[in-house]
């Protein structure tokens, strides 16, 4: 990370708190027991991870029984797409989306489609990126088993209307999963408030190590197992329990939720500061709603530009931002997102994404402004 002093990719993954990193050490060591046994070492390692669940259920006001531990993000979104999947009605075969899902629920519900006969509907966004309440309720049919409507985009940070979707998914009587990855640690999150079924949560997003993650399964949702085996997670989620990662994730969650709000504000200044300094620059536009979106995500594009070469100058300067979403990138692949919103081929080609973390100060948007005219000058004058 030497040459790396000024990192802007924090939607893609962040830093480990020093907190969640020393926590984690002890059940690489001293605690390493699988949870599973009936001796006390496993005893004391199930003791801390139910302490860690009830930390995990109370930062989204829910309850423990119903925190099921996965491997990441990904798997929630699987998991709770085709587990109501599997215990849907024969007649209730229809899941409403958007068009700007993660490709965790696009790729899902694709398969869905393909293999096991699902139809799908897929909301579109205004230009801002929002979904129009409105077609959800046109898109809702007796056949309607689940919705599923993510919480902020991970491309744009723009925020969706959860509540509002949550309360005309209850009216119709309609399972509700959101896509909360992203907005964990930056926006309050209240599952009952909200009128969440299912939460799908990660932890290397907000400064926790990598490969754990959470479902929330609201109690009495008829989902399936994605996975198979022994009878852990009350027989909901086989294989040993990912202990150090249980406890990293908690105590980072514990952590972020301290100041979560103060930060949040931090955040939102440092990005209306970027924002308002790139717009001044010449053909360059924002993507996305300008005030409803998190705190610390936003996307531009800049015509004429390629993005992946400026990405590269821009790593040469010791900066690191994204070209998109960290799962599509290396690929020659245009963003779905920016496309559901309207942009062209060619401005959605031009696009990059910001995202800011605890770790970054005024000086680095300063940094980042006064080394972004020369850049594009340059790129667009070969």
């Amino acid at each position: 990370m030497e040459n790396h002093k000024i990192y802007l990719d924090n939607a893609a993954t962040t830093k480990i708190l020093e907190s969640a990193y020393h926590a984690m050490l002890p059940y690489f060591g001293e605690y390493f027991a699988n949870p599973g046994g009936l001796h006390k070492m496993a005893s004391d390692n199930r003791r801390a991870i139910a302490g860690a669940r009830k930390t995990i259920a109370d930062a989204i006001g829910a309850t423990e029984r119903e925190i099921y531990f996965t491997s990441g993000g990904t798997e929630a979104d699987n998991w709770a797409i085709k587990g109501i999947a599997d215990t849907a009605p024969a007649n209730r075969k229809h899941i409403i989306t958007t068009s700007i899902e993660h490709k965790a629920v696009m790729h899902t519900c694709e398969y869905l489609q393909r293999y096991r006969g699902f139809s799908v509907t897929y909301l579109p966004v205004c230009p801002q990126g929002t979904v129009n309440t409105e077609d959800l309720r046109r898109a809702i049919t007796p056949q309607t088993a689940l919705i599923s409507v993510m919480f902020a985009n991970n491309e744009t940070g723009v925020l969706q209307p959860i509540k509002e979707i949550g309360e005309i998914a209850r009216e119709h009587d309609i399972i509700f999963h959101t896509d909360g990855v992203q907005a964990l640690g930056y926006v309050p999150i209240d599952v009952s408030e909200l009128n969440i079924d299912m939460l799908s949560i990660s932890s290397h997003k907000i400064y926790g190590p990598k490969g754990i993650g959470v479902l929330y399964v609201k109690d009495g949702i008829p989902i399936a197992p994605l996975l198979h085996g022994g009878n852990q997670e009350r027989n909901r989620r086989a294989g040993t329990e990912n202990v150090p990662g249980i406890i990293g994730f908690a105590t980072a969650l514990e952590t972020v939720r301290k100041d979560m709000e103060e930060e949040a504000r931090r955040l939102f200044t440092l990005t209306q500061l970027a924002i308002e300094g790139m717009l001044a620059m010449p053909l360059c536009r924002l993507n996305g709603d300008k005030i409803k979106r998190l705190p610390h995500i936003f996307n531009v594009s800049f015509e004429n530009v390629d993005p992946e070469i400026l990405q590269m100058l821009l790593d040469k300067q010791g900066i690191v931002v994204a070209g998109g979403a960290a799962c599509t990138s290396g690929t020659d692949q245009v963003s779905h997102v920016l496309l559901a919103m309207g942009l062209d081929e060619r401005q959605a080609r031009g696009a990059i994404r910001i995202s800011l973390g605890r770790y970054n100060t005024e000086n680095h948007i300063k940094t980042l402004l006064a080394k972004l005219p020369p850049i594009l000058e340059k790129l667009r004058n070969t």
